[in-house]
């Protein structure tokens, strides 16, 4: 598979993953509601500072990449569409299209499985990020193995950020967002 085909595959698979009322089609509220979806697969608080950190983080990605396509915040994107905002804002601009559009939630990711308040996430934190995610059928000690590439036996945000840049550019198999 070329890294073009396997980039619209990782979309598409991203696309589901945020269509959470099936239609089809992906709107703000749909990252509104997997945001909620996470923050309960953590049992946090919606109001806590941990919770509301990752969900204003959601829409709020939705809403610069929808500005940035220079389309309407409640507008409802086809796969398609997805596809094509998405390719031209993140994989065509490489780490700092990742990093723009996907640092804030994944930082508050970090936030909010990181329990010993480092900054980072260990091993055991890596794995209860799977399994909020959805992450099932994952290894997480491969997955956790590919990602940390200062081989320090955590993950920084930095690290975090470019291993889903690798991931959707079809150059690592370590699906850190559940697909």
């Amino acid at each position: 598979m070329s890294n073009k085909t396997a980039q619209a595959e990782r979309l598409r698979q991203r696309f589901a993953l945020y269509d959470t009322n099936g239609d089809g089609r992906v709107e703000r509220g749909d990252l509104e509601a997997e945001a909620r979806r996470i923050v309960e697969a953590f049992g946090e608080k919606e109001n806590s500072p941990k919770a509301r950190a990752l969900l204003d983080a959601y829409p709020k990605m939705w809403d610069y990449m929808m500005e940035e396509a220079g389309l309407d915040a409640g507008q409802a994107l086809t796969v398609e569409e997805f596809v094509r905002i998405a390719d031209a804002q993140m994989l065509s601009r490489g780490q700092v299209g990742f990093s723009t559009v996907l640092r804030p939630s994944i930082r508050a990711m970090v936030d909010l499985c990181d329990v010993d308040g480092d900054g980072e996430v260990d091993p055991q934190e890596f794995r209860k990020w799977l399994g909020a995610i959805g992450g099932d059928r994952i290894d997480a000690d491969e997955a956790f193995r590919q990602v940390d590439t200062d081989n320090s036996g955590r993950l920084s945000v930095d690290e975090l950020v470019a291993a889903v840049g690798k991931y959707h550019a079809g150059e690592l198999d370590a699906p850190l967002l559940g697909v």
